[in-house]
Protein backbone atom coordinates (compact mmCIF):
# COMPACT_ATOMS: atom_id res chain seq x y z
CA UNK A 1 0.00 0.00 0.00
CA UNK A 2 1.24 3.57 -0.76
CA UNK A 3 0.48 7.02 0.42
CA UNK A 4 -2.28 7.63 -2.74
CA UNK A 5 -4.15 4.71 -1.86
CA UNK A 6 -4.11 5.94 1.66
CA UNK A 7 -5.62 8.95 0.42
CA UNK A 8 -3.18 11.47 0.11
CA UNK A 9 -1.72 12.77 -3.36
CA UNK A 10 1.20 14.16 -2.88
CA UNK A 11 2.05 15.44 -6.36
CA UNK A 12 -1.67 16.44 -6.76
CA UNK A 13 -0.80 18.91 -3.87
CA UNK A 14 2.62 19.98 -5.40
CA UNK A 15 0.21 20.68 -8.52
CA UNK A 16 -2.23 22.97 -6.69
CA UNK A 17 0.35 24.95 -4.95
CA UNK A 18 2.40 25.30 -8.99
CA UNK A 19 -1.24 26.31 -9.50
CA UNK A 20 -1.62 29.01 -7.38
CA UNK A 21 1.90 30.71 -7.18
CA UNK A 22 1.01 33.55 -9.88
CA UNK A 23 -2.17 33.92 -8.29
CA UNK A 24 -0.85 34.87 -4.45
CA UNK A 25 2.08 36.83 -5.92
CA UNK A 26 -0.69 39.49 -7.10
CA UNK A 27 -0.34 40.56 -3.31
CA UNK A 28 2.96 40.46 -2.90
CA UNK A 29 4.81 43.80 -2.44
CA UNK A 30 8.52 44.97 -2.90
CA UNK A 31 9.36 43.43 0.24
CA UNK A 32 8.63 39.32 -0.07
CA UNK A 33 11.96 38.08 -0.75
CA UNK A 34 10.29 34.17 -0.59
CA UNK A 35 6.79 33.76 -0.99
CA UNK A 36 4.62 30.10 -1.81
CA UNK A 37 7.04 27.07 -2.18
CA UNK A 38 10.08 27.77 0.32
CA UNK A 39 10.62 25.97 3.56
CA UNK A 40 9.66 29.40 5.74
CA UNK A 41 8.34 32.84 4.27
CA UNK A 42 10.94 35.88 3.59
CA UNK A 43 9.89 39.45 4.55
CA UNK A 44 11.98 42.24 4.31
CA UNK A 45 11.95 44.75 7.28
CA UNK A 46 14.18 47.60 7.86
CA UNK A 47 18.35 47.08 7.02
CA UNK A 48 19.38 43.90 6.99
CA UNK A 49 16.13 42.50 9.23
CA UNK A 50 14.65 39.44 7.62
CA UNK A 51 11.46 37.99 9.22
CA UNK A 52 10.72 34.26 8.23
CA UNK A 53 7.32 32.88 8.97
CA UNK A 54 5.69 29.17 8.77
CA UNK A 55 2.71 27.82 8.86
CA UNK A 56 1.56 23.77 9.58
CA UNK A 57 -0.58 20.83 11.03
CA UNK A 58 -0.22 17.67 12.95
CA UNK A 59 -2.20 15.94 10.10
CA UNK A 60 -4.03 12.42 10.77
CA UNK A 61 -1.88 11.68 13.84
CA UNK A 62 -3.95 13.39 15.96
CA UNK A 63 -6.31 10.60 15.17
CA UNK A 64 -3.68 8.69 16.47
CA UNK A 65 -3.68 10.45 19.74
CA UNK A 66 -7.17 10.53 20.32
CA UNK A 67 -6.96 6.66 19.98
CA UNK A 68 -4.38 6.05 22.44
CA UNK A 69 -6.00 8.99 24.31
CA UNK A 70 -2.22 10.80 24.59
CA UNK A 71 -2.33 14.41 23.84
CA UNK A 72 0.06 16.12 25.80
CA UNK A 73 2.80 15.09 22.82
CA UNK A 74 1.33 16.48 19.61
CA UNK A 75 1.69 20.40 20.85
CA UNK A 76 5.26 19.53 20.63
CA UNK A 77 4.37 18.08 17.21
CA UNK A 78 2.85 21.36 16.05
CA UNK A 79 5.12 24.00 16.73
CA UNK A 80 7.83 21.62 15.40
CA UNK A 81 6.67 20.92 12.25
CA UNK A 82 6.74 25.04 11.87
CA UNK A 83 9.59 26.36 13.95
CA UNK A 84 11.99 23.53 12.07
CA UNK A 85 10.72 25.11 8.14
CA UNK A 86 11.62 28.50 9.73
CA UNK A 87 15.13 27.11 10.81
CA UNK A 88 15.91 25.98 7.15
CA UNK A 89 16.10 29.62 6.43
CA UNK A 90 18.75 30.41 9.20
CA UNK A 91 15.91 32.34 11.29
CA UNK A 92 15.62 32.29 15.07
CA UNK A 93 11.88 31.56 15.94
CA UNK A 94 10.57 34.71 17.53
CA UNK A 95 7.06 33.72 18.20
CA UNK A 96 4.09 31.18 18.00
CA UNK A 97 0.57 31.28 17.61
CA UNK A 98 -1.96 28.30 17.52
CA UNK A 99 -5.09 27.39 16.61
CA UNK A 100 -7.40 24.67 17.97
CA UNK A 101 -10.52 23.77 16.29
CA UNK A 102 -13.04 20.81 17.96
CA UNK A 103 -16.88 20.16 17.53
CA UNK A 104 -16.94 20.31 21.99
CA UNK A 105 -14.39 21.45 24.02
CA UNK A 106 -12.73 19.09 26.34
CA UNK A 107 -11.08 21.23 28.90
CA UNK A 108 -8.37 18.57 29.98
CA UNK A 109 -7.61 17.47 26.83
CA UNK A 110 -7.20 20.93 25.36
CA UNK A 111 -4.76 21.53 28.27
CA UNK A 112 -2.82 18.73 27.77
CA UNK A 113 -2.13 20.03 24.26
CA UNK A 114 -1.46 23.37 25.56
CA UNK A 115 1.16 21.66 27.58
CA UNK A 116 3.04 20.25 24.53
CA UNK A 117 2.94 23.19 22.71
CA UNK A 118 4.31 25.42 25.54
CA UNK A 119 6.83 22.24 25.70
CA UNK A 120 7.88 22.57 21.95
CA UNK A 121 8.02 26.51 22.58
CA UNK A 122 10.23 26.31 25.36
CA UNK A 123 12.28 23.94 23.24
CA UNK A 124 12.35 26.17 19.79
CA UNK A 125 13.23 29.48 22.19
CA UNK A 126 9.89 30.82 21.18
CA UNK A 127 6.86 32.57 22.57
CA UNK A 128 3.69 31.81 22.74
CA UNK A 129 2.05 34.89 22.45
CA UNK A 130 -1.65 33.92 21.08
CA UNK A 131 -3.61 31.60 19.78
CA UNK A 132 -7.58 30.93 18.83
CA UNK A 133 -9.83 27.90 20.37
CA UNK A 134 -13.02 27.49 18.06
CA UNK A 135 -15.69 25.26 18.96
CA UNK A 136 -17.82 24.20 15.70
CA UNK A 137 -20.49 21.45 16.27
CA UNK A 138 -21.01 19.87 13.41
CA UNK A 139 -18.09 20.50 11.55
CA UNK A 140 -16.59 17.98 14.05
CA UNK A 141 -17.52 14.85 15.94
CA UNK A 142 -17.38 15.40 20.03
CA UNK A 143 -13.92 14.61 21.06
CA UNK A 144 -12.12 15.57 17.60
CA UNK A 145 -10.21 18.47 17.24
CA UNK A 146 -7.60 19.87 14.51
CA UNK A 147 -4.52 21.98 15.54
CA UNK A 148 -2.53 24.65 13.07
CA UNK A 149 0.30 26.56 14.34
CA UNK A 150 1.99 29.67 12.77
CA UNK A 151 5.73 30.80 13.71
CA UNK A 152 7.87 34.48 12.75
CA UNK A 153 11.21 34.05 12.83
CA UNK A 154 13.92 36.31 12.31
CA UNK A 155 17.42 36.77 10.25
CA UNK A 156 19.87 39.03 9.01
CA UNK A 157 19.96 38.94 5.04
CA UNK A 158 23.75 38.38 5.22
CA UNK A 159 23.00 35.28 7.31
CA UNK A 160 20.45 33.46 5.38
CA UNK A 161 20.91 29.89 4.34
CA UNK A 162 20.29 27.91 1.10
CA UNK A 163 20.65 29.87 -2.83
CA UNK A 164 23.68 30.20 -4.09
CA UNK A 165 25.48 29.41 -0.65
CA UNK A 166 25.50 25.77 -1.49
CA UNK A 167 28.24 25.12 -3.63
CA UNK A 168 29.57 22.39 -5.58
CA UNK A 169 31.97 19.81 -3.40
CA UNK A 170 29.68 20.80 0.42
CA UNK A 171 29.07 17.97 2.27
CA UNK A 172 25.48 16.44 3.01
CA UNK A 173 24.76 15.82 6.80
CA UNK A 174 21.74 14.04 7.88
CA UNK A 175 20.87 14.73 11.81
CA UNK A 176 18.44 11.56 13.23
CA UNK A 177 14.87 11.95 13.43
CA UNK A 178 13.14 10.71 16.57
CA UNK A 179 10.58 8.62 14.06
CA UNK A 180 7.82 9.36 11.43
CA UNK A 181 7.54 12.99 13.09
CA UNK A 182 3.84 14.43 11.18
CA UNK A 183 3.83 12.57 7.92
CA UNK A 184 2.86 10.20 6.40
CA UNK A 185 -0.22 8.95 8.89
CA UNK A 186 -2.73 8.30 6.97
CA UNK A 187 -0.89 5.32 5.34
CA UNK A 188 0.75 4.67 9.08
CA UNK A 189 -2.54 4.23 10.77
CA UNK A 190 -3.85 1.87 7.91
CA UNK A 191 -0.38 -0.43 8.50
CA UNK A 192 -0.69 -0.51 12.14
CA UNK A 193 -3.29 -2.40 14.33
CA UNK A 194 -5.16 -0.96 17.10
CA UNK A 195 -4.04 -3.87 19.38
CA UNK A 196 -0.53 -3.19 18.79
CA UNK A 197 -0.50 -0.34 21.80
CA UNK A 198 3.39 -0.59 21.58
CA UNK A 199 3.89 0.38 17.99
CA UNK A 200 1.33 2.72 17.97
CA UNK A 201 3.25 4.51 20.80
CA UNK A 202 6.09 4.56 19.10
CA UNK A 203 4.54 6.39 15.63
CA UNK A 204 3.29 9.01 18.22
CA UNK A 205 6.59 9.51 19.56
CA UNK A 206 6.50 13.87 19.05
CA UNK A 207 8.74 15.57 16.22
CA UNK A 208 12.28 16.40 17.05
CA UNK A 209 13.12 20.22 16.76
CA UNK A 210 16.19 20.85 15.51
CA UNK A 211 16.92 24.26 16.90
CA UNK A 212 19.46 23.49 19.96
CA UNK A 213 21.11 21.03 17.38
CA UNK A 214 21.52 23.20 14.55
CA UNK A 215 21.65 26.96 15.96
CA UNK A 216 25.51 26.53 17.07
CA UNK A 217 26.33 25.51 14.14
CA UNK A 218 24.49 28.36 12.30
CA UNK A 219 25.80 30.93 14.25
CA UNK A 220 29.35 29.80 14.03
CA UNK A 221 28.80 29.82 9.78
CA UNK A 222 29.21 26.08 9.44
CA UNK A 223 25.73 25.47 7.57
CA UNK A 224 25.05 26.85 4.20
CA UNK A 225 21.54 25.08 3.74
CA UNK A 226 19.18 23.22 6.04
CA UNK A 227 16.01 20.94 4.36
CA UNK A 228 13.30 19.42 6.79
CA UNK A 229 12.69 16.08 5.78
CA UNK A 230 8.63 16.42 5.94
CA UNK A 231 5.97 15.25 3.15
CA UNK A 232 7.85 13.70 0.24
CA UNK A 233 10.78 12.43 1.86
CA UNK A 234 14.40 13.07 0.65
CA UNK A 235 13.23 14.96 -2.37
CA UNK A 236 12.62 18.24 0.14
CA UNK A 237 16.88 18.49 0.03
CA UNK A 238 16.85 19.99 -3.27
CA UNK A 239 14.16 22.58 -2.09
CA UNK A 240 17.10 25.19 -1.75
CA UNK A 241 18.98 25.24 -4.90
CA UNK A 242 17.39 23.20 -8.03
CA UNK A 243 20.47 24.06 -9.89
CA UNK A 244 22.47 21.23 -7.85
CA UNK A 245 22.72 17.95 -8.10
CA UNK A 246 22.68 15.67 -4.53
CA UNK A 247 24.53 12.75 -4.26
CA UNK A 248 23.57 10.93 -1.37
CA UNK A 249 26.04 7.60 -1.16
CA UNK A 250 24.96 6.41 2.74
CA UNK A 251 21.96 6.00 4.18
CA UNK A 252 21.56 4.78 7.48
CA UNK A 253 20.48 1.12 7.72
CA UNK A 254 16.67 0.64 9.35
CA UNK A 255 19.00 -1.04 12.20
CA UNK A 256 20.18 2.18 12.77
CA UNK A 257 16.88 4.42 13.06
CA UNK A 258 13.73 4.08 15.07
CA UNK A 259 12.61 0.67 14.71
CA UNK A 260 8.92 2.11 13.38
CA UNK A 261 10.64 2.13 10.27
CA UNK A 262 11.50 -1.28 9.75
CA UNK A 263 7.51 -2.00 10.32
CA UNK A 264 6.44 0.65 7.91
CA UNK A 265 8.90 -1.07 5.19
CA UNK A 266 7.41 -4.40 6.14
CA UNK A 267 3.72 -3.89 5.93
CA UNK A 268 3.72 -1.29 3.28
CA UNK A 269 5.08 -3.72 0.73
CA UNK A 270 6.98 0.27 -0.73
CA UNK A 271 10.22 0.13 -3.09
CA UNK A 272 13.23 2.75 -1.75
CA UNK A 273 11.93 5.44 -3.93
CA UNK A 274 8.32 5.19 -2.61
CA UNK A 275 9.57 4.92 0.49
CA UNK A 276 11.72 7.40 1.47
CA UNK A 277 9.24 9.64 -0.48
CA UNK A 278 6.67 9.09 1.83
CA UNK A 279 8.49 8.84 5.29
CA UNK A 280 11.82 10.31 6.60
CA UNK A 281 13.21 7.26 7.49
CA UNK A 282 15.05 8.07 10.28
CA UNK A 283 16.69 11.09 8.80
CA UNK A 284 14.91 14.20 10.12
CA UNK A 285 16.72 17.26 9.21
CA UNK A 286 19.60 17.24 6.56
CA UNK A 287 21.99 19.76 5.77
CA UNK A 288 24.96 21.24 3.95
CA UNK A 289 28.65 22.38 4.66
CA UNK A 290 32.25 22.95 4.06
CA UNK A 291 33.83 22.28 7.31
CA UNK A 292 32.48 18.73 8.13
CA UNK A 293 34.63 17.24 10.54
CA UNK A 294 34.30 20.94 12.23
CA UNK A 295 30.30 20.24 12.28
CA UNK A 296 30.55 16.40 13.15
CA UNK A 297 32.79 17.61 16.19
CA UNK A 298 30.76 20.35 17.67
CA UNK A 299 27.51 17.71 16.88
CA UNK A 300 29.24 15.77 19.71
CA UNK A 301 27.00 12.80 20.73
CA UNK A 302 24.15 13.46 18.02
CA UNK A 303 23.20 10.85 15.95
CA UNK A 304 24.03 12.37 12.75
CA UNK A 305 26.07 11.00 9.29
CA UNK A 306 27.71 12.54 6.57
CA UNK A 307 25.39 11.03 3.36
CA UNK A 308 27.15 12.77 0.08
CA UNK A 309 28.07 15.67 -1.66
CA UNK A 310 27.04 18.82 -3.81
CA UNK A 311 27.69 18.89 -7.29
CA UNK A 312 26.03 21.01 -10.34
CA UNK A 313 23.10 19.98 -12.02
CA UNK A 314 19.61 20.14 -12.41
CA UNK A 315 18.02 19.88 -8.70
CA UNK A 316 18.19 15.82 -8.33
CA UNK A 317 18.31 13.91 -4.98
CA UNK A 318 20.66 10.75 -6.62
CA UNK A 319 20.00 8.09 -3.92
CA UNK A 320 23.67 6.17 -4.65
CA UNK A 321 23.71 4.27 -1.48
CA UNK A 322 20.14 2.78 -2.62
CA UNK A 323 20.35 2.79 -6.20
CA UNK A 324 17.47 5.07 -7.04
CA UNK A 325 17.06 9.24 -8.15
CA UNK A 326 14.70 11.86 -7.92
Amino acid sequence: MDYKEAGVDIEKGDAFVEKIKSKVSRTYGSRVLEGVGGFACLYKMEGERILAAGTDGVGTKLMLANQLGIHNTVGIDLVAMCTNDVLCTGAKPLFFMDYLATGKLEVDTATSVLDGIIEGCMQSKAALIGGETAEMPGMYDDGEYDLAGFCVGEVNQSDLLGGDKIKSGQTIIGLASSGPHSNGFSLIRKLLKEEETDLLKLALTPTKIYEDSLRPLIDNKLVTSAAHITGGGLTNIARNNNKMDYDLEFIPSLDDVSPIFSVLAKRSGLDNPELYKTFNMGIGLVFTTDQPEKVLEQLGEEKAWKLGTVKEGSGKVNVKALGFSY
